[in-house]
């Protein structure tokens, strides 16, 4: 049987979603152990977007294949028993074996969030990333605007991104302001290794007035990431949403309401 399942996760314990063999305080290999308690028997995770070191979700989904007959209410209740505080499963259902978590998904959507106050904050220390210097909305959007479509966005991967292609459909791409959050909400058909994040460190040195809107059209035109700015922190991170075709019924929970 494959199962699909939802998952919550608050990153910034973690180095990261994939299991690596010289960390072992990764999310995948958290999850795996706690389905393997369930089933009785190793388990094999695939996600639908690797999330970095620090970088939240609030709507990841998996999939894994068992032979163990368990209701689908036991593989939620019984994982987020061995999981830690920070990582819970929402929902658990079963699929055909047609769907695959990465390669099912049509899109994905990612919210980058902005502390913009003149102190550091506690509360959200490690959920949202801080930056003192006020933010102008507008030409943070109008640079925003020149990086929507289908464009090869190798200035904003990382130089360790291992995508055979830089070319990325950007779908959506809003900036708002909410009390003194910043809000990016970031929409793709798929993103390179830091593109969320490097696009938001572009943003934010225009919002910060230190460059101008079409600094980020001459960044994306370059396809040199020497020629973009910093990373930005990866605190601010949240995968929001992972679209897949109706045909599977994925549900579309709402993330809960920190920084939402």
């Amino acid at each position: 049987m494959r199962i699909a399942a939802g998952i919550e996760y608050d990153g910034s314990r973690y180095g990261g979603w994939q299991a690596q063999a010289h960390d072992p305080n990764t999310l995948q290999a958290r999850v795996e152990s706690a389905l393997a308690r369930v089933a009785d028997h190793p388990v094999a995770v695939i996600c639908g977007g690797r999330t970095d070191a620090g970088v939240h979700a609030g709507a990841q989904v998996i999939h894994f294949d068992t032979e163990a007959e368990r209701p689908m209410h036991a593989w939620v209740m019984g994982s987020n028993a061995h999981l830690p505080d920070a990582i819970a499963l929402r929902w658990a259902m079963p699929v055909s074996d047609a769907f695959h978590a990465r390669y099912s998904a049509l899109r994905r959507a990612y919210r980058y969030v902005i502390l913009n106050r003149r102190y550091r904050p506690a509360l959200l220390a490690r959920r949202a990333c801080f930056e003192h210097r006020p933010l102008a909305i507008e030409p943070m959007q109008q640079a925003a605007n020149f990086l929507l479509g289908e464009h090869d966005f190798s200035s904003f991967r990382a130089a360790a991104c291992q995508a055979r292609s830089p070319v990325r459909t950007l779908e959506r791409l809003e900036v708002r302001r909410q009390g003194e959050l910043v809000v990016l909400e970031v929409e793709a058909n798929g993103f390179l290794h830091h593109m969320v994040r490097n696009i938001a460190g572009v943003l934010l040195a225009i919002g910060a007035g230190e460059k101008p809107p079409a600094w980020a059209q001459e960044v994306l035109l370059a396809c040199d990431r020497r020629a973009g700015g910093v990373t930005a922190q990866p605190w601010g991170l949240y995968l929001a949403r992972i679209d897949y075709p109706s045909e599977f019924a994925i549900p579309q929970l709402s993330p809960p309401p920190l920084v939402w």
